[in-house]
């Protein structure tokens, strides 16, 4: 069975997965094959080229360099949140370390063949996205790599038939003893809504849901009739009578798969002259769907990540129903932002 990694980049985003491969910052090292290939010669060497920083932080950035240098190795799996939309991606190492001079940032690298990417948080167990929510930049994934493995052997698979795989591998009784810390808490709590609004509500209760969410943000909206045919499904305005524009027509789609280009089009030959389009889904959108946005200035796709974010901003001004599927209050956590 191949290691499975662990990886998180918050620098670069699309151009990891469209030209294939991952990176590690740390970019004033030059390339990692000319430094010491101990620990001992490594901490010296950033000592050298980060004198001002902890020596705590440097001595947890030697393990990072190590792993994405040496341990990881052409075959084995590399599994990477991508923080814009909070989805995960899946794929192969295919090149030992590799140093790209000509990079503006992120120069170590290593090429990665995708295998599956977009794939929805709610797919894995809560153990095992806690597991690679590691404050770590490069760590193994051993308790929870069986989840990541079977969804590869799953192939092509929809969401609904890969989340049976993997509770197929999963254990209901283990536990996961690491420690929680702000990070952890705020992404549990943003795993939860998402899994919630997902599993707990149907189609129509979707539609109510997103027309309770803008009236939250200060809209008039109001569902229209449920037919299920794939139109327009909630109706929005900043009036109470709807006489002043924009007109909002709305589309949703109570699902965690990727919405292609057709259904978003659907949408956009749904509006009318100076009418604004906005598709609600909890999963995510195909390059082609992103680029029909891109050429409608009046259409925005909200994603699964952003559904989730609007809910927990405007929560307090939420009906008392969706309060209740997902109740939450405020607490203190170990902020664990810093070095």
């Amino acid at each position: 069975m191949p290691n499975v990694w662990g990886i998180h980049n918050d620098t670069l985003t699309s151009e990891l997965v469209d030209y294939g491969f991952v990176s590690i910052g740390w970019d004033e090292t030059g390339d990692l094959r000319k430094l010491p290939a101990d620990r001992d010669g490594l901490k010296w060497e950033l000592a050298r080229i980060y004198p001002d920083r902890k020596p705590q932080a440097r001595a947890i950035w030697v393990g990072n360099l190590i792993r994405f240098r040496d341990e990881m190795q052409v075959g084995d799996i590399v599994v990477a949140p991508y923080r814009p939309d909070r989805t995960i991606n899946i794929g192969r190492i295919t090149s030992d370390y590799r140093y790209d001079a000509s990079a503006p940032t992120h120069r170590h690298r290593r090429d990665v063949s995708w295998l599956r990417v977009g794939l929805d948080r709610s797919i894995f167990s809560q153990a095992a996205l806690w597991e690679i929510g590691a404050m770590l930049t490069v760590f193994a994934v051993r308790k929870r790599a069986e989840e990541f493995l079977a969804v590869l052997s799953a192939g092509d698979e929809p969401v609904e038939d890969l989340t049976r795989e993997v509770e197929a591998v999963v254990e209901p009784t283990e536990q996961d003893a690491d420690e929680p810390s702000a990070s952890r808490i705020e992404q549990h709590t943003r795993d939860v809504v998402l899994e919630r609004l997902h599993r707990q509500i149907g189609d129509q209760d979707f539609e109510e849901f997103t027309a309770a969410l803008l009236r939250a943000m200060g809209y008039e909206a109001r569902t229209t009739r449920f037919s299920g045919d794939g139109g327009v499904d909630v109706i929005a305005h900043r009036d109470a009578f709807g006489a002043e524009p924009p007109i909002i027509k709305v589309q949703c789609k109570h699902t965690t798969n990727k919405i292609g280009g057709p259904d978003v089009q659907r949408l956009v030959g749904a509006r009318g002259d100076g009418e604004f389009g906005l598709f609600v889904t909890l999963g995510s959108y195909t390059n082609d769907a992103a680029m029909i946005e891109r050429h409608n200035p009046n259409l925005r796709l909200l994603a699964g990540s952003d559904i989730v974010e609007l809910f927990l901003a405007h929560y307090d001004h939420v009906d008392a129903r969706w309060r209740s599927l997902v109740p939450l209050r405020s607490v203190l956590a170990v902020d664990d932002s810093g070095d």
